[in-house]
């Protein structure tokens, strides 16, 4: 007997409108270069491609509401009255909705004067009588009623990820019901959601109770004289008309005039191409990823051969001597602790694969290493491997990493799977071979082994791919000039790492305990009870409940004590500054004391990582643990004495950028009065804070008045608006709005400057920093203002710190071959920003203070001087 046809219908309007509010709070990320927003079609798509992979249909419609009214609204004119708009962000949504589904050869429809429901209804019956079986999703209750043994309803419970199956066992099991019995109950308790009343004051269960007892309205209006004298029972007399029009309303039509039938409904499948044009132009790389190559895309997954490399057989490998992929492979990200799993080696024709990292170690390895023409990703990454292991890599010819990185700054997932995709190479392999977080395990050697020589296959078919982009989008000296050396000199920083005193640090966290114990104390005596200071549900209690301080927000889950929220009841009880500081100690302690103390290694160091690829203006980050969050001022900066040099008698050398942004901008711009200032090495905050409050001297200018002044520098950068520069120094908007004028009276080419790096972006989709890094701004043209107007902003300032990140960067490189050159002991262990720390011998400290600026000033040649200030000492302390 032959299986019977599985139907699904989709009940558009509902499953999108859940499913752009699954997404909502994340609707910024998802929109495209052309600022349509995707959340909906995002989680849409994801529901439409779980759902067909369980139920394996063989038909499909996708139902949708017609706009204007139906026969619903024609019987009761405030049926669904009460709703507000569909939202602009979701409408302009539903018509790609409409043309995915066509692209996933989908059948959707919609019928004037009637709604989806009844098209599923009628469609269900129609299947049912065939012999077919149809299962329904929709984000809608109401649909439960269609349920049968041959139909069965799937509510979405969680956005459309989650979906909770209606049977008439199960609906059974949850309300004591039929499913045709739904009607009357929805009927007798009315829906705020579709706005129809029922009955006044009777709520599911009494709807239920009397559903159960009498089994339908009609029986229940037939058989009322036996319910007892009540309230409810008066108001159902008196609203029988209201409960009779309700049940009506709830009913979904099962004879809707339908122009399509059940052999209308045909699902082929997708069509790829089109999906494949949709989702680019949508910028759904994910969905993307999915996809089964093209006939047009560089495939790389012919049949797969490999030597498993011994001692015995090393001689075929170092008979190579084409270029070729490498990587030692690490099992979890942190390579500083990571145990290697294995390494390759593959070429266009030959694939080398083992599990053993010592015969890396061997002579004959390593003087073949030493002359090949290695390709990788993320070499970082492989050259601290490498060097945990003893071993030394050559300069490597090509990073894929750091070159899909600078063609997409946007996309910095580290992820060589999602990257060849982008690009349109063919990649079967995932790194989910490894499985997530703490299930990440070695895969058998074969599993293994095989990813080993897809992800070789993948790095080399990327690198003519990436070579060509980045020389079409003029970035080839940047990554082989810039990216690339600078990923040797990190990489020898990292290995280097910075000497951590264990007790100094230790004994400053006692110290902070102890303020912390006191502070607590005293909190208890202020508030009168002793409660978990850490609890903000407590803590919100107490200040708002027991002490009655004015409630400034809330949340969800009570009273805001956000450090916002404090900061504005600092004057309302002295409590207030005592949990601020109770705070910021426990915040010392624990990220500076327990988290440094943690992430120091067996030598005694901290090893940072160096993010080179994730920031979108070019600046580093520093993870595991994030050594540029040191602070470096108030109480916390005590942390900096805690670094020390690694050997006896030598020094933490100290030297870093001043005002190194806003000398971009006066080169940038070519504003004449702001370079004039910086030739003439005048304080440029002053310089301000004299135009700004009309002064005619540097010596009448306040420490405030420079603070204010330093505030607007530095926030015009970014852009700043008057409200934000308002609530940033503590003045009114109308002056903030005062001091920004003043600045561009002062410094007008900057004005200017801002106004064109917005038209630049508006035109080209991209700005350039003096190196010519990339910063796209796909919502240069957006329709959501907020997102148009961060955009701009963006346009405005990431030439100017993306300049900055590439000079010190230029500076480091530069800094690396000067330490080299005069063979000095001295050596590189952070950059932090604008600020480069070394440590070396006493005696070379004087050599470094003569050499490290030098090599700073010079890493660029701009319109005004480069100004570098260094110091040092025993402790990084003392060297700032």
């Amino acid at each position: 007997m032959a299986d019977k046809v599985k139907l699904l219908l989709i009940d558009g309007n509902s499953v999108a409108f859940r499913a752009f509010y699954a997404l909502y709070t994340q609707m910024d990320r998802f929109t495209n270069s052309e600022g349509l927003h995707t959340n909906a079609v995002f989680a849409f798509n994801n529901m439409l491609d779980n759902i067909v992979a369980q139920q394996k249909p063989d038909k499909i419609l996708v139902a949708f509401d017609k706009s204007g009214g139906t026969f619903r609204t024609k019987m009761f004119g405030d049926y669904k009255g009460q709703r507000d708009a569909a939202p602009s962000e979701l409408l302009e949504q539903l018509p790609v909705i409409k043309e995915l589904l066509d692209d996933h050869g989908m059948a959707h429809y919609e019928l004037q004067d009637y709604e989806a429901d009844d098209i599923i209804g009628t469609l269900s019956r129609e299947a049912e009588k065939a012999g077919w079986e149809t299962t329904i999703v929709t984000g809608d209750r109401d649909l439960t009623q269609l349920a049968t043994d041959h139909i069965t309803v799937q509510v979405t419970k969680k956005g459309v990820a989650e979906l909770e199956t209606y049977t008439p066992a199960h609906i059974e099991d949850k309300f004591g019901l039929t499913p045709t019995q739904i009607i009357d109950m929805k009927g007798l308790m009315g829906d705020t959601s579709d706005n129809y009343p029922g009955v006044s004051k009777v709520g599911e269960k009494t709807a239920i109770k009397l559903v159960t007892q009498f089994g339908s309205i009609e029986d229940l209006y037939d058989n009322l004289d036996q319910l007892k004298p009540s309230k409810m029972k008066e108001n159902l007399v008196n609203d029988e008309a209201q409960a009779r029009l309700s049940k009506t309303l709830a009913t979904i039509k099962v004879d809707a005039p339908l122009t399509i039938g059940l052999d209308d409904l045909h699902y082929a499948g997708p069509d790829i191409e089109k999906l494949r044009a949709l989702y680019t132009r949508l910028d759904m790389r994910q969905a993307l990823a999915k996809l089964p190559a093209s006939a047009q895309e560089t495939a790389v997954h012919e049949a797969i051969t490999y030597t498993v490399l011994d001692d015995a057989n090393l001689a075929a490998l170092l008979d190579v001597d084409e270029p070729a992929a490498f990587e030692v492979e690490m099992l979890t990200e942190n390579y500083h602790t990571a145990d290697p799993i294995g390494w390759f080696v593959v070429t266009a024709d030959q694939a080398f694969v083992s599990s053993d990292v010592t015969l890396l170690t061997l002579p004959a390895v390593q003087t073949w290493l030493t002359k090949a023409s290695l390709s990788v990703f993320d070499g970082k990454r492989d050259i601290v491997a490498a060097a945990r292991l003893g071993v030394t890599l050559p300069a490597l010819a090509f990073d894929a990493l750091l070159a899909s990185y600078l063609l997409n700054p946007d996309q910095n997932a580290n992820d060589l799977g999602q990257i060849a995709q982008d690009h349109g190479v063919s990649v079967p392999f995932d790194e989910t071979v490894y499985g997530k977080g703490a299930k990440r395990h070695v895969p058998d050697e074969a599993e293994l082994f095989t990813h080993f020589v897809e992800k070789g296959r993948a790095i080399l078919a990327l690198q003519p791919l990436l070579t060509t982009k980045l020389k079409e989008q003029e970035e080839t000296h940047l990554f082989t000039e810039l990216e690339m050396p600078l990923a040797q000199v990190l990489a020898q920083m990292e290995i280097t790492g910075i000497t951590l005193e264990r007790a100094t640090l230790k004994a400053m966290g006692d110290q902070w305990r102890s303020t912390q114990t006191v502070l607590e104390e005293k909190i208890y005596s202020e508030a009168g009870v002793k409660f978990n200071l850490n609890s903000p549900k407590q803590l919100g209690e107490v200040l708002f409940e027991k002490l009655n301080l004015p409630v400034i927000k809330k949340t969800k889950t009570g009273y805001s004590t956000s450090v916002e929220v404090l900061e504005e009841l600092k004057s309302a009880s002295p409590i207030i500054q005592d949990i601020l500081d109770y705070r910021q100690v426990a915040k010392l302690f624990s990220t500076y004391v327990t988290g440094l103390l943690n992430a120091q290694l067996a030598d005694g160091k901290i090893h940072t990582r160096y993010l080179q690829t994730l920031t979108q203006t070019g600046r580093l980050s520093s993870v595991d643990p994030n050594l540029q969050n040191i602070p470096a001022r108030d109480e916390g900066k005590q942390v900096r004495k805690a670094f020390i040099p690694s050997k006896p008698g030598w020094q933490i050398f100290s030297s870093d950028y001043s005002q190194i942004e806003l000398r971009v901008l006066a080169h940038i711009s070519g504003d004449a009065n702001m370079q004039e200032a910086f030739k003439e090495d005048r304080d440029i905050h002053a310089n301000t804070a004299m135009k700004i409050f009309g002064l005619d001297s540097p010596d009448q200018v306040t420490p405030d008045m420079r603070r204010q002044a330093k505030a607007t520098n530095f926030g015009i950068v970014y852009g700043i608006s008057d409200f934000g520069l308002a609530k940033n120094i503590g003045i009114t908007r109308k002056q903030a709005k005062a001091f920004i004028d003043g600045y561009f009276e002062q410094y007008p080419q900057v004005h200017d400057y801002m106004e064109k790096m917005v038209k630049v972006a508006r035109e080209q989709g991209y700005v350039e920093t003096l190196m010519h890094r990339r910063r796209y701004l796909g919502d240069i043209h957006s329709r959501n203002f907020n997102l148009r107007s961060f955009a701009e902003r963006t346009a405005m300032n990431s030439p100017i710190q993306g300049s900055a990140a590439d000079i010190i960067k230029v500076a480091m490189i530069r800094m690396q071959a000067m330490l080299d050159d005069h063979h000095l002991q001295s050596r590189m262990l952070l950059q932090v920003h604008d600020e480069l720390i070394f440590e070396g011998p006493a005696e070379e400290m004087a050599t470094l203070a003569e050499l490290v600026p030098k090599v700073m000033d010079s890493a660029v040649s701009l319109a005004v001087p480069l100004k570098v200030e260094s110091h040092y000492g025993p402790t990084w302390f003392d060297a700032k």
